[in-house]
């Protein structure tokens, strides 16, 4: 099974965090900020992970090391889990609507890392929660994955909805690329590694 436990402490936060690859959608998620357990059950049911997160951070500050500091440990822990990358699918595109937002997640599991988000006209609040944290969740997700992300949002006006449907896409989009193909002999490139 291709699978990672992690742990990282630092004077800001202790994150402990299992991921599963081959999963089947199973989550128990206490980050301490509700709109981010949300979206990483989200992230997890739509991807067929399982996932376990327990984060104590300094969220009496903000919630900025506390997104942070889990888009680094859950980064870390999708590329050790993907192991030597033999057979896989390695790219997905994924368009997801949830209501009247429709966003589209293209990825690239090649080892190198670059995120372009495209995301405009959101809200600097859902409920509490700082909306320009979902960029920086995926900088830290996409630096420690060492994947090519982009995220790009067609339209869509309720900031909680453009959030969730980039969620799902991701998650959406691992799984396909993270995907097994036994039509694929050894690593999908050219290079012969990733």
């Amino acid at each position: 099974m291709r699978s990672k436990s992690i742990a990282r402490q630092t004077a800001e936060t202790k994150v402990q965090l299992d991921f599963a690859i081959d999963g089947s959608g199973k989550t128990d998620i206490n980050t301490g900020v509700g709109f981010l357990d949300h979206m990483l059950t989200l992230f997890t049911k739509h991807g067929r992970f399982d996932l376990t997160v327990d984060c104590d951070g300094d969220i009496d500050v903000d919630q900025h090391h506390t997104v942070e500091d889990i888009g680094i440990v859950l980064g870390q822990a999708f590329a050790d889990s993907i192991g030597t990358k033999e057979g896989i699918e390695r790219y997905a595109t994924i368009s997801t609507p949830m209501d009247e937002a429709l966003s589209t997640v293209s990825l690239d599991l090649s080892g190198r890392s670059y995120l372009v988000f495209n995301v405009d006209g959101m809200k600097d609040k859902v409920g509490n929660f700082d909306t320009e944290l979902v960029e920086e969740f995926f900088i830290a997700f996409t630096n420690n994955a060492k994947i090519n992300l982009h995220i790009n949002l067609q339209y869509g006006k309720n900031t909680h909805h453009i959030i969730e449907s980039i969620f799902k896409g991701f998650g959406r989009a691992l799984r396909v690329a993270s995907t097994i193909n036994p039509d694929v002999k050894g690593v999908p490139s050219t290079k012969g590694m990733l």
